[in-house]
């Protein structure tokens, strides 16, 4: 693999980027466009991140099947799915930036998304927030909407144990975790390496990825769809510092846990769980202490664990930090009817804000 480009905003080995621009994910179209940014094309259905609510209503209204493929859309994103914040090239300005966007891709696409800015990370450098600030400032100014995303999991590793974690929680909570963590007796637990010679085995990366698609299908949101080929370059690669949590039930993968290390913080990327044996096993539960564990061994300073499951995430102590999207809609029409329902596509930032994950 050739020397990964540098980007602002990585939390992340920058060799991902080069693995999902390699193996894009299914009905992707992903390069670099003439500025070094990482973009992918897709058809984009704009219900993908309404409200869970609003989106089961919508599909209670009548002949919805056959209007809702209406509501899919060109769609150029600037950014990544497999990285949480949008890679920028080092060096290059906001005002270049957007010139790029607005002139290779606004005038051609439906829509063009920049997706995944950070706000005010704790995450991320001064300098990479203000290069954000200043680049959804320039954006909104030129008539990009602005659009609330995910909210981006994290959890300090300022305790000395975990049982100094253990305290810090609920005492409900902690009960109730304990209780969970007696499966682990039940597990064999290995750790190995991206790179490892076990990874040559094609029976064993077939189990691997079938367990990511198990996840993938129970997800409420379904939008990118990695290959069986990028799981078998990122787990073969031996480029990027990753770890690779394994925990079997007798002979059988009952989950595994694909982390990276990077700039001193543990970044847990994917999971593949075998159902219902992983939720007997409170496999969930379990990975996430012993992820804990391994940041503490290693001295590290964060464990950023995503943005799935927020409520679950919140009640174990995690703390959040929102992205954003900047969104250029090029029919006038259109604009008009999007800009107003922003809010039901800030599901995350909605319910922090009424205390649900909280």
């Amino acid at each position: 693999m050739m020397q990964a480009q540098r980007y602002k905003n990585m939390l992340e080995p920058p060799e991902l980027v080069e693995l999902f621009l390699r193996f894009p994910p299914e009905g992707f179209a992903c390069g670099l466009n003439a500025a070094g940014l990482p973009v992918f094309h897709t058809d984009f259905d704009i219900l993908t991140t309404l409200e869970t609510a609003a989106r089961a209503r919508l599909r209670r209204v009548p002949l919805y099947a056959a209007w809702s493929d209406r509501l899919r859309f060109a769609a150029c994103f600037a950014g990544t799915t497999v990285t949480e914040y949008a890679p920028v090239p080092d060096g290059l300005s906001t005002e270049d930036f957007l010139d790029n966007i607005l002139n290779e891709h606004c005038k051609k696409q439906t829509l063009t998304i920049l997706k995944d800015l950070p706000e005010a990370s704790p995450l991320l450098s001064a300098e990479e927030n203000a290069f954000a600030e200043k680049l959804v400032r320039e954006a909104t100014g030129m008539g990009f909407m602005q659009v609330r995303g995910q909210a981006l999991a994290y959890l300090p590793i300022d305790f000395r144990s975990v049982e100094e974690y253990l305290l810090r929680l609920s005492p409900g909570r902690r009960k109730d975790l304990r209780r969970k963590m007696k499966m682990r007796d039940a597990l064999e637990i290995e750790i190995l390496r991206p790179g490892d010679k076990r990874f040559a085995d094609q029976r064993l990366l077939d189990e691997f990825y079938a367990l990511y698609l198990e996840v993938f299908r129970q997800s409420e949101i379904h939008f990118d769809l990695l290959s069986a080929d990028f799981f078998a370059a990122l787990l073969q690669s031996r480029a990027a510092d990753g770890v690779v949590f394994c925990y079997r039930s007798g002979q059988r993968l009952a989950g595994y846990n694909i982390c990276f290390i990077h700039q001193g913080g543990l970044v847990d990327k994917y999971i593949g769980l075998s159902y219902p044996l992983a939720r007997e096993l409170n496999l969930y539960f379990i990975s996430w202490m012993v992820n804990l564990e391994f940041a503490l061994e290693n001295r590290l300073s964060v464990y950023i664990s995503g943005w799935t499951d927020p409520e679950v995430k919140a009640a174990l102590g995690a703390r959040f930090t929102f992205t954003r999207h900047l969104v250029w809609v090029k029919n006038p029409l259109l604009r008009a009817v999007l800009s107003p329902l922003r809010r039901f596509f800030e599901a995350d930032a909605q319910n922090l804000v009424r205390g649900k994950s909280c």
